[in-house]
């Protein structure tokens, strides 16, 4: 890796005019200066842009986008321009990775937000970590990733300090829902299915720890495959068990599916599941009505947030081919929150973005703090968000409505 350009401000420092430090450069101008004489920062983007899940990966980088528009508008950073490098990661952890190793190939990449797939983030972890390089993760919620393997058994050590993310754990969603679910919806015997992928089996274990916990009883668990159609075996296992509900630890795609063929099956019994689930695909997914379901997702509505009126307008004036969906602000906060920690880097080294930048930022994270789209944005010692608000949603007449929303307290 290049070592980062040096800036030095000049006599005009009032007018915020960043100009190149003379020493180290082959060129009249540094490879970072734009023609306008200010740096670029570059922030990635890793996401599923194509394929199943593109609609969520599509909504997390047109969010980032806009986040970048509106730092430069702003001029939020004197002497730095910001930019937008994307990479489709197909929701394969082979490809983040790959990504991964691209991102910290450019000396410009100053933080990447995403991606969406907990499994993904697995294969990207250790890339960014020996680069300096930090990730923040819109929708990860595998608590492992910023808490360790033996979190479970109390046992709390944060894997790498480049890791954070603006969305809360599984440790939170999965409890959240099965409190949820036993006191509130009244569900005492559930059967528990799980993609076998990081995201869907750690949380349909958490939700089946905490509803066995809250005096509930799992009546059967089974496991399906991603990209698979047929669930007929699963659905008929679920008439059986006497269940009144069913819990899947999955994706949209597939739990759509599912809840289509249980119905079919006549067992006429809600699917429950967690934010992968909260997006229309799901409802689209199934022949069969879905209302009655439910799904969890990590924050408030951004419909309903005072806070978020003006990332929604803003949005749609951009004209972007498809929606924030259920990650843009979580997305938007991420981009935010590099842009300011980018900031801090500048201000506390006399406006300049010395060569160990990557770090400082990565430090700078850690201290960051500011209201933003979803409300207040900051990270705790693992690098996890402070914010532990959450929803229930549930499907009624054909589309999802917010039913509930709260802070989550233990």
């Amino acid at each position: 890796m290049r070592h980062r350009s040096l800036l030095i401000l000049t006599s005009a420092l009032t007018a915020g005019a960043l100009t190149l430090s003379a020493c180290g450069s082959r060129n009249d101008k540094k490879d970072n200066e734009s023609d306008s004489g200010k740096t670029t920062v570059v922030i990635g983007v890793d996401a599923p842009l194509t394929g199943s899940l593109s609609a969520l990966g599509q909504g997390i980088k047109n969010s980032v986008d806009l986040a970048v528009k509106t730092a430069n508008e702003k001029n939020e950073v004197a002497g730095v321009t910001f930019k937008v490098q994307s990479f489709d990661d197909k929701a394969v952890p082979a490809s983040g990775q790959q990504n991964a190793t691209k991102l910290v190939g450019d000396d410009e990449v100053l933080g990447v937000v995403g991606p969406l797939n907990s499994g993904v983030a697995q294969s990207m972890q250790g890339v960014f970590a020996k680069a300096d390089l930090a990730q923040i993760s819109p929708a990860n919620t595998n608590p492992a990733l910023s808490q360790g393997d033996d979190w479970a058994k109390g046992d709390k050590k944060r894997p790498f300090e480049t890791y954070f993310r603006t969305a809360t754990t599984d440790v939170i969603q999965g409890r959240f829902a099965a409190q949820y679910f036993y006191k509130n919806a009244k569900k005492r015997k559930v059967f528990v299915v799980d993609d076998k992928q990081t995201y869907g089996a750690g949380l349909a274990s958490i939700f089946a720890d905490e509803f066995k916990r809250q005096g509930g009883k799992i009546v059967g668990t089974d496991h399906l495959t991603v990209k698979e159609t047929d669930f007929a075996g699963i659905a008929s296992k679920v008439k059986s068990s006497g269940a009144d509900a069913v819990y899947f630890g999955g994706q949209y795609p597939e739990g759509g599916l599912l809840s289509d063929q249980i119905k079919k099956a006549g067992a006429e019994v809600p699917t429950i599941g967690g934010d992968a689930l909260y997006d229309p695909a799901y409802i689209e997914a199934s022949s069969q009505s879905n209302d009655g379901d439910y799904a969890t997702s990590v924050g408030y509505p951004l419909e309903e947030l005072e806070s978020a009126k003006a990332f929604i307008e803003n949005y749609g004036k951009q004209g972007y081919s498809d929606p924030y969906a259920a990650y843009g602000g979580y997305a938007y906060d991420a981009a935010w929150a590099i842009i300011q920690a980018v900031k801090t880097v500048a201000a506390d080294n006399d406006g300049k973005l010395p060569d160990d930048a990557r770090a400082k930022v990565t430090e700078a994270l850690g201290k960051v703090s500011f209201q933003g789209v979803t409300g207040k944005v900051s990270f705790d010692e693992y690098g996890d968000t402070t914010n532990k608000q959450l929803t229930v949603y549930q499907v009624k007449g054909g589309r999802w409505e917010s039913i509930e929303s709260t802070t989550f307290k233990d």
